[in-house]
C-alpha cells in the first residue's frame, strides 16, 4: 500500500513539474517585457535625480502569490520584509500581494497590514491588475517613500529578495534634473509618481512570478527523484519480503513432505 501510495505521488510531482517546465517560458517572457518598461523608469529618475524624503513612516509593499509547493520563494522574502521593517524601527504600513507573505507577516507584524491582495500568481501578471492594484494602493494616502519588495528572478535554479525605492510627487516636481523633460502641466509629476508604482508592481509580480514557477519546477523535480529513490527502496524492499515467505512456504511443505515419508 505504501509503494502504492508513492508511485502514485510521483505521478503528481511529475505532471506538476511538466506544467511548470511550460510555464516558465512564458513567465520569462513576460519578465522581459517587463523589465524594458521599468528601464525606461530607472532612466527617469536618473535623469530627473529626485531626493529621497526623510519620513515619518514608509509604505513597504510585499510581492509574493496565492500558490505553494514551490520551496522557499514566499519564507525568504517574508524573511527580508522582516528585517526591512526592523531597519525601519517599525515606521512602516504594509500592503501583502498574495495570500502567502500575507499569513507570514501577520503572524508577526498584523498591525502594520493596511491592505492585502489575493487571487496573485494563477498567470502571468498585466498592466491592467497591475493598475487596480495601484489604484486601491493610492487610496491609502500620500507616502513620501514607497518601496516594492520582490523575489528577483536570477537563473532557472536561483533567486534573490530585492526592492525598488519609489518617491512621491513632490519629490520628483522638486527634482533638479526635471527641468531636462518638456511637461505639459503641473498634475504630470503626480502621473509619473503613479505610473512609476504601477511600473515597479508590474516588474516585481513578473519576476515573481518566473521565479516561483522556476522553484515550483525544481522543487517538484527533486520530490519526483526522491520518490523514485524510495519506490527502489521500497520495491527491494517488498521483493525480498515476498522471496522470504515463499522460501518459508517452501520449507513448510517440504518439511511436511519429508516426515510422511
Amino acid at each position: 500500500m505504501r509503494l502504492k501510495s508513492i508511485k502514485n505521488i510521483e505521478k503528481i510531482t511529475n505532471t506538476m513539474k511538466i506544467v511548470a517546465s511550460t510555464r516558465l517560458n512564458k513567465a520569462q517572457r513576460a519578465m522581459a517585457a517587463s523589465r524594458v518598461f521599468n528601464k525606461s523608469d530607472a532612466e527617469f529618475y536618473a535623469n530627473a535625480e529626485p531626493e529621497k524624503a526623510e519620513s515619518e513612516k514608509t509604505l513597504l509593499v510585499v510581492v509574493s502569490s496565492d500558490k505553494g509547493l514551490c520551496g522557499s520563494i514566499h519564507s525568504q522574502v517574508s524573511k527580508s520584509a522582516r528585517r526591512r521593517i526592523d531597519e525601519l524601527n517599525g515606521a512602516v504600513d504594509i500592503v501583502t500581494v498574495g495570500d502567502k507573505v500575507k499569513q507570514q507577516l501577520l503572524r508577526t507584524h498584523g498591525d502594520k497590514v493596511k491592505l492585502a491582495f489575493n487571487g496573485i500568481g494563477k498567470e502571468a501578471p498585466n498592466f491592467y491588475e497591475v493598475s487596480l492594484i495601484t489604484d486601491e494602493i493610492n487610496k491609502l494616502g500620500k507616502y513620501e517613500n514607497t518601496e516594492v519588495l520582490y523575489n528577483k528572478f536570477v537563473s532557472s535554479v536561483s533567486f534573490e529578495p530585492s526592492k525598488f525605492s519609489l518617491v512621491d510627487a513632490a519629490a520628483i516636481e522638486k527634482a533638479p534634473g526635471l527641468s531636462k523633460y518638456e511637461l505639459e502641466n503641473e498634475e504630470t509629476s503626480e502621473t509619473v509618481a503613479e505610473f512609476s508604482l504601477a511600473n515597479s508592481l508590474l516588474t516585481a509580480m513578473a519576476e515573481g512570478y518566473a521565479s516561483e514557477v522556476s522553484a515550483r519546477r525544481n522543487a517538484m523535480d527533486n520530490a519526483s527523484k526522491n520518490a523514485g529513490d524510495m519506490i527502489n527502496s521500497y520495491s527491494i524492499l517488498y521483493n525480498r519480503t515476498r522471496q522470504a515467505v515463499i522460501t518459508n512456504e517452501l520449507v513448510d511443505i517440504i518439511t511436511g513432505a519429508s516426515s510422511l515419508d
